[in-house]
Order: structure tokens, then sequence, then C-alpha cells
């Protein structure tokens, strides 16, 4: 029988030492199943929390991570609207400034352009688009002044275009309603029965091109005369005297 020396407590400790430092110097593939259990369930629980959990998990006071995730979404909602083409929505209180059309002296000049216009003609189209009616007047006499605006020359104007289809009656009736002075509306009445029986047979020409059969065809051409304003004296010279006036 062989003697062996007593154990003390200094050999003790120190076998507990080399053990545990046999284990911490082990490399990872000879560690003990449950260390390396206990290590990958730690990692899976670390990304699990980095990735959205809640977050206290992570690390983060919940007032940092709703502060963060409320940047994100205003974030989110300036580019949508950079890429939708809306911008921030224009202040309630600031005044929208109306489209800036063109001036009363061009819309004047426009309707000039266009055919010779009476004063009063031209005020009636310029008074919706002015502030005032001392505004109209003031342009209107700008415009006579330079020559744009003449009276008598609208006169002359519309007297040429309606000669030839209607009579000085209803020539004289118009020049009137567009506010042509008396004395012109005169002189140009003058002018138009010298020429009325001419214009009146070429008129009546055109239409009919034969004298009246009967009454009731005579009826109708000498209405149609005197509904393009021509005088009854010229009537009756044309279709004859007729069974009555």
């Amino acid at each position: 029988m062989s003697w062996k020396p007593p154990v003390t407590s200094a050999d003790r400790l120190r076998a507990r030492l080399d053990d545990e430092f046999e284990t911490v110097a082990k490399p990872e593939g000879l560690r003990r199943t449950s260390d390396l259990r206990r290590a990958a369930e730690s990692r899976a629980a670390s990304d699990h929390d980095l990735d959205g959990a809640a977050p206290e998990q992570a690390g983060a006071p919940a007032s940092q991570w709703q502060r963060s995730s409320e940047r994100r979404a205003a974030g989110g909602r300036g580019r949508r609207g950079k890429e939708g083409g809306e911008g921030a929505p224009a202040s309630e209180g600031t005044p929208r400034t109306p489209p800036k059309g063109p001036s009363l002296k061009m819309r004047a000049v426009g309707y000039l352009s266009r055919r010779e216009h009476a004063r009063d003609e031209l005020a009636r189209k310029l008074a919706p688009h002015a502030e005032d009616a001392d505004e109209v007047e003031r342009v209107l006499d700008a415009l006579e002044k330079e020559g744009w605006l003449s009276t008598e020359r609208f006169a002359q104007s519309l007297v040429h275009r309606r000669a030839s289809r209607q009579g000085a009656a209803r020539i004289v009736q118009e020049l009137r309603q567009h506010g042509v002075d008396d004395v012109q509306v005169s002189e140009l009445r003058e002018q138009l029965r010298a020429t009325e029986h001419q214009r009146a047979f070429e008129v009546w020409q055109k239409r009919f091109g034969a004298k009246p059969e009967d009454r009731a065809a005579y009826a109708k051409q000498a209405r149609f005369l005197a509904s393009r304003g021509f005088a009854h004296d010229v009537i009756r010279r044309i279709l004859g005297a007729g069974d009555d006036d």
C-alpha cells in the first residue's frame, strides 16, 4: 500500500482555479452545449430587439424612440409632397393676386382694330371692365385725341356696310341707336335718299325679279321692301300703284 500525501486546502483551491481556467480557455468548438445554446439565444434576442422590438427592449428610452419615429414620418410626408407636386398649403390669411388682364385702353384698341365704333357703343363695351364711368370717359377722350376713335368714321362705315341691303329709314334708326350726332344723321339721310330708288330696285331684282301678278304677290313684295327700310314712294315706283295704298 503506497503512501499518499495529505490534500491540503491550498491544493483544493489550486485545482479549482485550474478547472475554471481550462473552461475559459477552451476553443469555441469544445465548449459545453449549454454554453453555446445560451450564447445563441442571447444573440437572437439582441438582433430581434434591434430590428423592431419595443424601444425599452432595444435599450432606448420610449420618449427618444417616439421622437425619432415622428421625425421619420415627417420626412416621409415631405418627400411625398415633393414627388407628388404638393407643396405646403398657402396661409389662409395671404390674399391671392388675381391674374392681370389687358388695360382698359388696350381693350378699346382691340375693339377698334376690328371695326369702327361709335363713342357710346365703345363705352358700353368697356363699362364692365372699368372701375367707374370716369375711367371710361378718360380712355375715350384719349382715343379720340389720338385718332383711334371717331364717331364720324363709324357712321360712314355703317352706311357703307348697310346701303346695299337696307333703306334710309332703317340705317338712320341704327345710327341714332349708336349715338351718332343728329346733324350728321341728317346729312347721311339726305345722301341715302338720293340713291334710295336704285338701291331698292337692286334688292327687289335680286329677290323677286318680276312684277307681282296679283294682290297677294304685290303685298308680299311690298312688305319685304318695307321691312328693309325703303320708303313707300320708292316701293310704289318699283311695283306700280297697286290696288290700294
